[in-house]
């Protein structure tokens, strides 16, 4: 049974833990209790593994076999229609219907968006004045997704619902996610009567947009949504768009932005590195294709290395509905389990030297999605994860050969939690030279 697999007995002590440092959390539960072990969140039995063999058991489940995990205290920041939320029947519904917006020419219509909002932000830096790369990768990633995903095209309209959508990230405090209890309006200075304000400004104006859509469709992805039909004819109603437009913000806004952010603070520090992948984006031309951009292996190498070493996302986790023999344990129904993506990350028998940023590991290698997971994997894997990494690239195309960067601090810096996802502490501190 679950509870026979070894971890640490204190509940709240091991998700508090978890909640500050995952990564430190996990690699020390694997080296006292070995692989795979759990561990008390949310009320919930959570059995973690980072054994690509599992991962494979896990991922390749029939989708029935399981359902999401949290969903009590996802529901009420996400919506209860949101495709992280729902299960079975109706998250397949969902799934096909959302997947297409986010694969192929549609997706990559959006390559000139990306760079226009990466040049337009990158402008406002002054040679020799510090400042933090996160906060310009969020201003890029939030302008990408109010013109690509929302159509929003005014610059008043994207400042205002720009800001309105950054509201509800910056009021999600982390014991919103973690705390069922903490979903309570008991007052004006907690944390959920700040996010349950936000929500409802950011909601308004998102409504706002989807009726401008009904009026009048155009090439931006709510369009698509909204035009995308089920087997039996049915359209997603407003209530499922709203929530499945900020499920988007939450998956795709501020993980793209750390992902970047997290670029800079490791290809400064590697100025070989730096250099080759400048050649490589320079020997395109000024203006280079977007197909070439996305093409181009040392590139695609560099962001699997920048996702691999501090994942956005530490684990993925999912409730078992049918018990499940994984290694030598049979685990119950009700049973949380996790793919450890911190885990299969740095195992250094899969990665050599895994705290090394070594893109150089990635050319040449089609690596195995049970081995590499940062976006999840099976059929809950994150439906924008060619759309993020599409970004990333168009971005750093930009960035890295029209800009001479510095670091203003040289200390690595370690990941923090901000929401469900962690980025580097103090966002990347930068200078630009000349």
């Amino acid at each position: 049974m679950s509870r026979l697999v070894p971890g640490p007995r204190i509940a709240p002590l091991a998700a508090y833990r978890f909640a500050v440092d995952p990564y430190g959390f996990f690699a020390a539960c694997r080296r006292r209790y070995g692989d795979p072990f759990a561990f008390d969140l949310g009320g919930k039995r959570l059995v973690v593994t980072g054994q690509p063999e599992l991962a494979r058991i896990i991922f390749t489940m029939d989708p029935d076999a399981t359902r999401s995990f949290g969903t009590e205290n996802l529901a009420p920041v996400l919506g209860r229609h949101s495709l992280i939320v729902v299960s079975g029947e109706r998250h397949r519904r969902d799934r096909k219907l959302l997947t297409p917006p986010f694969h192929g020419a549609r997706m990559r219509s959006y390559g000139a968006i990306i760079r226009e909002a990466t040049r337009r932000h990158a402008a406002a830096w002054r040679v020799g004045e510090p400042f933090v790369m996160q906060d310009t990768t969020q201003a890029i990633s939030l302008e990408v997704i109010v013109r690509a995903v929302f159509g929003v095209t005014d610059p008043d309209r994207i400042a205002e619902m720009g800001a309105a959508l950054v509201g509800v990230i910056d009021a999600l405090h982390p014991v919103l996610l973690f705390s069922r209890h903490a979903q309570r309006d008991l007052g004006p200075l907690t944390p959920w009567r700040r996010f349950a304000a936000a929500q409802a400004r950011a909601s308004a104006l998102t409504r706002s947009q989807i009726a401008a859509r009904r009026a009048g469709p155009a090439d931006d992805i709510l369009s698509l949504m909204l035009a995308v039909r089920d087997e039996d004819g049915r359209a997603l109603a407003d209530d499922e768009l709203v929530d499945e437009l900020h499920t988007l913000l939450f998956a795709g806004h501020e993980t793209t932005a750390i992902a970047l952010a997290w670029a800079f603070a490791w290809l400064l520090r590697a100025p070989t590195v730096f250099a080759r992948l400048r050649a490589e984006l320079i020997a395109l031309g000024p203006d280079p294709d977007y197909e070439a951009v996305a093409a181009l292996p040392y590139l695609d190498a560099v962001c699997h290395e920048i996702l691999r070493l501090w994942p956005i996302l530490p684990m993925a986790p999912r409730t078992l509905v049918r018990p499940l023999q994984l290694g030598p344990y049979e685990l119950p129904p009700g049973t949380g389990i996790a793919v450890g993506t911190a885990l299969l990350h740095q195992d250094p028998t899969l990665y050599p030297d895994p705290h090394v940023f070594r893109p150089e590991r990635f050319l040449g290698r089609k690596v195995s999605p049970f081995e590499f997971t940062p976006f999840g994997g099976g059929h809950r894997r994150c439906i924008g994860a060619a759309f993020a990494l599409y970004e990333m690239k168009q971005a750093l195309a930009v960035l890295v050969p029209e800009y001479d960067l510095r670091l203003v601090d040289i200390t690595p810096p370690r990941p923090v939690r901000r929401n469900l996802s962690l980025g580097p502490a103090g966002g990347v501190r930068v200078v630009r030279a000349s």
